[in-house]
């Protein structure tokens, strides 16, 4: 059951085409909600419609008020298996229970949190599944817990409370405002360490690294979670948890990461170790208070999906050749440059890599350490203590360095310590925030590096970006009209699409590729930086040179049929 997705049962049902499929998945992209949902909005089926749908493919009853698979027996005690706020926040009724196995009706047979937390509610028992329209649920629900209610007032039994008291995954409400530090912090413990909440969390982690995700976004409403995965550099919507859990998984969440479970007022920044598959994934937590709560983020680092070989990230051949002859210099500054997102900090562990050698001493110092890497002494920047860059540069100074890397230069002092490493005998790796190649030059001169100091030391500048890769599996090939592509200069004649699949969550783009502007400094480029050229002269002088820029990179791999024209244009710029 949980390989189905509803799209692809209602094609195979036929009950929809494949554009009104993806009109919902477009919908779904723009404003939220499920493609199920979508398609009920915009006319293209009934909630009965798909609830048949679901049932016949899924082999499960579809339960209706006439066939009267929607009246429970209220002798059984279901409403103390499953309470009555479980039922009314995730629409469903337990029906019956027969031995170890308990009968439920719902509307999504495919939400796996809901299954999930059925499973620990019934705890030893079986659960066997009905299908039924919300519009049924709804009424059945309301009637099923006021009759038990009833029947336990008159047996003089206490009365389950609309406030969510109840066994297993029923936790009461918190309030939106942020709590205060002074939360009874045995209790959020105690909630947090819950089984249901324990298992709602690995869940999550779980389905994201499955779904190659590498950021997890937690956010809180007034009356509802926003959780979103960042696949492939963009952020999409998954169906949440209930807004009561929200406290609790952000408490177990900093119980992981040894942060301060009480402290809701001020930012706080943690790791996680995650045992996936027989391997480690390490998790970046970052917490911020917002009017309704705390948001979270965890940052997946999976260094098994990571290519950290330099000729695995994409680098056309002529600039791979050009990367090798930099690495090369016994000394010297190399920079690699691009907006936050771009991929930059794989490049510098992909070369890293390259420069791993018994006989060479290397130093990185990074905020904060993303990979751990054999053979190499990484230091994790901590600025509270006084461990900057600039500190941890200068000690490094002190320790016979070979080759030293610098995370990012973010000011004067850094920058000028890199130079200064570069020039008396280290091969210096270091990362800047610039648009292109040529910009990284005059930033430098900007914040105040002399340029006579810039001239010697300076190597390589490459600047990147990521791309989204067509899907191999349902990426379409096109003839472009005459005259479409023109202004772009693209060679082929034929050029690819993206379509969407299953394969690749119906984006039509699974996986990235870098888009690179390698600019080695010689001889014409030193004359320039010693003038004090402008950025266009720098720039103008590297493309007469040889240069690719990040959009002729770009288009190379349009030609190739790796990614497409708009992925392109959008990422990078015309030049």
């Amino acid at each position: 059951m949980m390989h189905y997705k509803i799209g692809e049962i209602l094609l195979q049902q036929k009950l929809i085409t494949e554009d009104q499929l993806q009109d919902a998945i477009a919908m779904q992209k723009r404003d939220g909600g499920r493609v199920g949902e979508n398609l009920i909005k915009l006319g293209y089926l009934t909630e009965e419609d798909i609830v048949s749908a679901l049932a016949a493919q899924l082999d499960l009853p579809y339960a209706t008020p006439e066939n009267e698979l929607l009246n429970p027996d209220i002798s059984q005690d279901l409403d103390k298996v499953i309470p009555y706020d479980f039922a009314k926040r995730n629409i469903v009724l337990p029906v019956s229970r027969q031995g170890n196995v308990i009968t439920v009706a719902l509307e999504d047979p495919l939400d796996l949190v809901i299954l999930d937390n059925l499973k620990m509610l019934a705890k030893d028992c079986e659960i066997r599944l009905l299908l039924a329209t919300r519009k049924s649920l709804l009424p059945a629900i309301q009637e099923f817990y006021s009759l038990c209610r009833t029947a336990h007032a008159e047996a003089g039994d206490n009365v389950l409370l609309e406030s969510g008291e109840g066994p297993g995954i029923e936790i009461e409400n918190e309030e939106f405002s942020p709590p205060s530090s002074d939360t009874n912090v045995d209790e959020l413990i105690e909630k947090a360490e819950e089984a249901p909440v324990i298992k709602l969390v690995d869940l999550m982690i779980q389905q994201a690294i499955e779904q190659r995700a590498s950021d997890i976004h937690i956010e809180p409403f007034k009356d509802n979670i926003s959780l979103r995965y960042r696949i492939d550099g963009l952020l999409y919507q998954i169906p949440p948890p209930n807004r009561h859990l929200m406290l609790p998984i952000v408490s177990r969440l900093k119980i992981l990461a040894k942060l301060d479970i009480a402290e809701k007022r001020l930012p706080q920044d943690g790791a996680i170790s995650f045992k996936y598959n027989d391997r480690y994934v390490d998790l970046r937590v970052s917490t911020v208070p917002t009017i309704w709560g705390e948001k979270v983020v965890l940052r997946i680092l999976d260094k098994s999906t990571v290519p950290l070989q330099l000729e695995n990230l994409g680098f056309e051949k002529a600039q791979y050749e050009k990367v090798r002859q930099a690495l090369k210099s016994p000394y010297g500054l190399f920079f690699v440059t691009g907006p936050t997102g771009s991929g930059k900090s794989t490049t510098l562990y992909a070369i890293l890599n390259e420069t791993i050698d018994p006989h060479k001493n290397i130093l990185t110092a990074e905020d904060p350490v993303e990979f751990k890497i054999e053979g190499i002494n990484q230091v994790g920047v901590r600025a509270e203590i006084g461990l900057t860059f600039a500190a941890a540069l200068r000690s490094f100074l002190r320790q016979d360095p070979d080759v030293i890397m610098v995370g990012e230069v973010r000011d004067l002092e850094t920058a000028q310590i890199c130079v200064r490493a570069a020039l008396t005998g280290h091969f210096v790796l270091s990362t800047i925030h610039t648009n292109d190649a040529a910009s990284a030059i005059t930033r430098l001169v900007d914040i105040g590096i002399e340029p006579y100091l810039l001239t010697p030391s300076l190597v390589m500048v490459v600047a990147q970006r990521l791309a989204r890769r067509l899907c191999v599996k349902c990426k379409e090939a096109f003839e472009p009209l005459p005259g479409q592509f023109t202004d772009l200069n693209i060679k082929s004649d034929l050029l690819y699409k993206a379509v969407g699949c299953n394969e690749c969550n119906q984006t039509g783009y699974r996986g990235r590729i870098v888009l690179t502007e390698t600019m080695l400094i010689d001889d014409d480029i030193r004359d320039l930086i010693a003038k004090r050229a402008n950025y266009t002269e720098i720039h103008d002088m590297a493309r007469k040179n040889g240069m690719v820029t990040l959009f002729e990179d770009g288009i190379k791999k349009v030609e190739a049929g790796v990614t497409s024209v708009d992925e392109v244009i959008s990422v990078t710029t015309v030049y």
